[in-house]
């Protein structure tokens, strides 16, 4: 992201959130009743507009990476349904690394019962996301710890202690639409964290950038300079994609870290769980994937990578 300034693509992100929330109840694929609020004016209004916010869905995303915001959106559900399932598992803390604007803290429909939450994010992101929900809540709740981290330069662990992080209370750690931002060493130092410092049964859940060749690209219906237009465009914007993985590698790269994989689901996948009736339709891209894991201890031994 650029210096100083609050992250774009998470901007983005609660754009497509809010558009997809505008819609009628049995044609979206997520409900986020507070993205709105997260927004500046002006996507504020397009977002109230479903000719306008499709208008610019289309110009912005689809044109280039048809069912690139369907992937985004389904990953955003499938997290949801993982943490609700996690939170009648018994889970009592959440972390939230790279929160931008997600509203999960602040949802009644995701946390029903009081657990501590911790939004890990950039500070210059952080700061715009307080003073949009003091001007929408008119208040910070206090079930939220907010801790500025720049995950680039340090992981989250002493920043997160220093707010009251309980290493003994079984965590979920979420870390949507982060991963890719990430340099190689600043996403390892963000797993040997989360591993070395839980409860057990803690578990992390993320998305990741799959790493194709032209001929998987082709095979997956995707055009390979297309997804690495995207990739540039992401440079551009300040946030370039640094880390990807290849699918087939995912478990034993996490097993290396300390991790169990619990699912690994690709773009079709998710696909299959949440695109159906009026949304049966609509594209999905191949270029985002779906990890869930639980810490089952480090054993740095041979620790390779499956990261560009």
């Amino acid at each position: 992201m650029k210096k100083g300034k609050p992250s774009f693509s998470a901007e983005v992100m609660a754009f497509y959130r809010a558009a997809e929330s505008a819609k009628p109840e049995a044609e979206r694929l997520y409900y986020d009743p507070l993205a709105r609020a997260f927004l500046r004016m002006p996507l504020r209004l397009l977002a109230g507009s479903r000719m306008l916010a499709g208008l610019t869905i289309w110009f912005l995303t689809e044109r280039w990476i048809p069912g690139g915001v369907g992937v985004v959106l389904a990953r955003s559900r499938y997290i949801d349904d993982c943490l609700k399932g996690c939170l009648a598992e018994g889970v009592g803390q959440l972390v939230i690394l790279g929160a931008g604007y997600d509203s999960r803290a602040y949802r009644s429909d995701i946390l029903s019962r009081d657990v501590k939450v911790f939004e890990v994010d950039h500070p210059a992101t952080q700061r715009a996301k307080i003073r949009r929900l003091i001007d929408s809540l008119g208040y910070l709740p206090r079930h939220v710890a907010y801790t500025p981290v720049n995950l680039m330069e340090e992981p989250p662990g002493k920043r997160l202690i220093e707010k009251g992080y309980e290493r003994s209370l079984k965590t979920l750690f979420i870390c949507e639409g982060v991963s890719y931002y990430l340099s190689a060493k600043a996403m390892d130092g963000v797993l040997s964290f989360v591993a070395e410092s839980s409860a057990p049964g803690s578990s992390l859940v993320f998305d990741y950038f799959v790493q194709m060749t032209a001929d998987e690209a082709r095979k997956a219906k995707m055009s390979h300079w297309r997804l690495e237009r995207m990739a540039r465009s992401a440079r551009l914007s300040g946030e370039p994609v640094l880390f990807r993985m290849q699918p087939l590698a995912v478990e034993g790269f996490l097993a290396q870290r300390g991790f169990e994989l619990k699912t690994n689901l690709a773009a079709q996948d998710l696909k299959s769980i949440y695109f159906t009736g009026k949304n049966e339709k609509r594209q999905v891209s191949p270029h985002l994937a779906v990890a869930h894991a639980t810490v089952r201890g480090p054993t740095r031994d041979g620790v390779g990578s499956c990261c560009s």
